[in-house]
């Protein structure tokens, strides 16, 4: 798929309703177990989820849970002990360009420039340097970063690096994003400028998403459906719909509705 198609690729998707509803990726019957002591661990238990194509889904709850060793498993960084990841019809059985994965720690190369971050997939996917920069200048505006192209990691924010790695991710045109807390070490006002600026990224995209995160407000405000994962052993406790408008400002976390998805995801994580 050409980067220039990108925007216009998703939309053609979205005026579809029927593809819109086609299952992206799927979590079936998956468990992870690992040896602690001596005795075996149940991290993970009969994990069952899917993504519809186009959606952003969270998956939300406490540290400790499983969230993120079920999401190296989705990424193939990680086998399970049962069941099966699919993309669409495929297992996935390992890491691939199909899917793109961002880190709460950044993940950039401190020695390459901003452009030069972003190329990196590139360049192990054997694109042309002309191919290259033109999918670097493209995503690059996308995130709102075509400034500061030519400058390094250290002299940026951590909004500004996330933003990097979120080019980077995309740059790749995954299947599907995976996300790892990428918000979790930012300051509360960077953080909340990060959920709108990929609420919005996601309104212009439409790219299939499964992020993980604790913060139950981050989840109702980006996601069409949140899972609430229990602990110990680590399950989906519940599937909640999150019947909001597509575009969504800062301030829909005042609205009745939004309190009252928070209070019910709220006493999920609880019990």
């Amino acid at each position: 798929m050409s980067n220039l198609s990108f925007d216009s690729h998703h939309q053609s998707i979205l005026s579809h309703e029927s593809q819109s509803q086609r299952c992206k990726l799927s979590v079936r019957e998956l468990s992870k177990v690992f040896a602690y002591k001596g005795k075996q661990l149940t991290v993970l238990d009969n994990i069952h989820l899917h993504l519809n194509a186009n959606e952003f889904v969270c998956l939300v709850g406490a540290s400790g849970c499983g969230k993120s060793t079920l999401l190296k498993i989705v990424a193939g960084l990680e086998k399970p002990s049962s069941g099966q990841v699919f993309l669409e019809d495929e297992v996935i059985s390992g890491p691939g360009a199909n899917l793109g994965m961002i880190f709460q720690n950044y993940t950039l190369f401190p020695w390459r420039s901003v452009a030069d971050n972003i190329s990196f997939g590139l360049e192990l996917q054997g694109l042309s340097k002309a191919e290259r920069k033109q999918r670097i200048a493209y995503y690059l505006e996308v995130v709102g970063l075509t400034k500061f192209a030519d400058a390094y990691p250290k002299q940026l924010s951590g909004g500004m690096k996330q933003r990097v790695a979120i080019a980077r991710a995309l740059a790749n045109e995954p299947e599907v994003l995976l996300m790892d807390e990428p918000f979790g070490a930012l300051d509360a006002q960077t953080k909340e400028q990060m959920q709108k600026f990929m609420q919005g990224l996601w309104e212009q995209t439409h790219i299939t998403i499964l992020m993980i995160t604790h913060d139950v407000e981050e989840a109702i405000f980006l996601s069409q459906r949140i899972y609430v994962m229990s602990s110990h052993p680590g399950r989906i406790a519940e599937e909640i719909p999150i019947n909001l408008p597509d575009h969504r400002e800062l301030d829909l976390k005042l609205d009745p509705q939004f309190i009252q998805i928070k209070r019910h995801v709220v006493r999920s994580l609880g019990h």
